[in-house]
């Protein structure tokens, strides 16, 4: 019976040892940890049957059984030991990082141009104490165009100009509705400048877009003249293109202004010799002003009686173009970054 037992406890313990040598990862050790020394493992099964042992054979069968136990949990220990080393010299290879390849370089972005001078215009008003105010680019016709003295049969009101939603609903055509709704909301005095998006149904070539930019201003007071409508563009001018700039005002004809007129700009390029960008004509035709039409004024519920203002609007898009020297409108707009790392 003992030699039979040794035989058996010799037996395992070889097994097992080749088991644990041959085990390629952690899950195979535990398996034959589990088959050999758990409750229900090998060894275990032999020591149950150590009752059956006379108390000579007993101390021999018990001292081999603990030196195979001490062999194999020694085996176990250092293959697991062994195989978390590899596991973590594979991690670190799998995750290393080949400092000999070019790095990525990380391109910073920048405010668009028209963002920048955008930002310019916003800086120039409100110093001069205007206030920026926005309102919703689809908009109620009354505030586009009726009270506004544009009234039916009036070109821009034409489905050929304007995009239409529905009969009273359309997409801006002009900033001038915050004005609008600015002087419905608020009493006298009122300085804004309302700069946004605006609509119209132009074909999209170098100089024309169905969607463009504008910025609009407002102004109303007691005692406001055109004097005052030609001081604050000089001001704003000299400020964006340097204090040799002169205007020039023509006399035109806008329903909500009166009188009104078309404001052209000296070449700050030429000095007003005559260019390539002036056209050779010395003016640039920049935007469109006005003292605000009395009856506007009543249509808002503003007494011209004791009231009088100023409007005038530019295109964003113009602005940009003439101090960036850009040709082509469409370049604003199809954002090609060989364009836009230039500004």
């Amino acid at each position: 019976m003992i030699n039979e037992t040794l035989e058996q406890l010799n037996r395992l313990e070889a097994e097992t040892l080749k088991a644990v040598e041959d085990s390629a990862d952690l899950n195979t050790v535990n398996d034959v940890r589990v088959k050999m020394l758990g409750k229900k493992g090998e060894l275990t099964a032999i020591l149950k049957t150590m009752g059956k042992l006379s108390a000579e054979e007993r101390p021999v069968i018990g001292a081999r059984a603990n030196e195979v136990r001490e062999a194999v949990e020694a085996a176990i220990t250092a293959q697991t030991a062994k195989l978390k080393a590899l596991g973590y010299e594979a991690s670190v290879k799998a995750e290393a990082i080949d400092v000999t390849l070019p790095g990525k370089r990380r391109h910073t972005g920048k405010a668009h141009p028209m963002s920048m001078v955008l930002d310019d215009l916003k800086a120039i008003f409100t110093a001069m104490g205007y206030t920026v105010v926005s309102g919703p680019e689809i908009e109620e016709t009354r505030f586009v165009f009726d009270m506004l003295n544009t009234f039916e049969g009036h070109p821009a009101r034409d489905e050929r100009d304007t995009f239409y939603i529905e009969d009273s609903i359309v997409l801006r055509t002009q900033t001038s509705s915050v004005q609008i709704r600015t002087m419905l909301e608020n009493k006298p005095p009122i300085a804004i400048i309302s700069p946004g998006r605006v609509f119209r149904r132009d074909e999209f070539d170098a100089t024309h877009s169905p969607v463009f930019h504008q910025c609009e201003a407002l102004v109303v007071d007691k005692n406001i003249t055109f004097a005052d409508l030609k001081g604050t563009l000089e001001t704003f001018m000299k400020r964006l293109y340097g204090d040799s700039v002169k205007l020039l005002f023509r006399p035109h004809n806008f329903p909500y202004t009166e009188p009104s007129a078309e404001v052209d700009l000296s070449c700050f390029k030429c000095g007003g010799s005559g260019c390539g960008m002036c056209k050779g004509e010395g003016w640039i035709e920049m935007l469109g002003a006005g003292v605000v039409h009395p009856q506007v004024l009543r249509n808002c519920g503003i007494d011209p009686e004791v009231y009088s203002g100023f409007a005038f609007g530019v295109g964003l898009e113009r602005i940009t173009m003439m101090r960036y020297e850009i040709d082509d409108l469409r370049h604003l707009y199809e954002n090609d970054i060989r364009f836009l790392r230039q500004f």
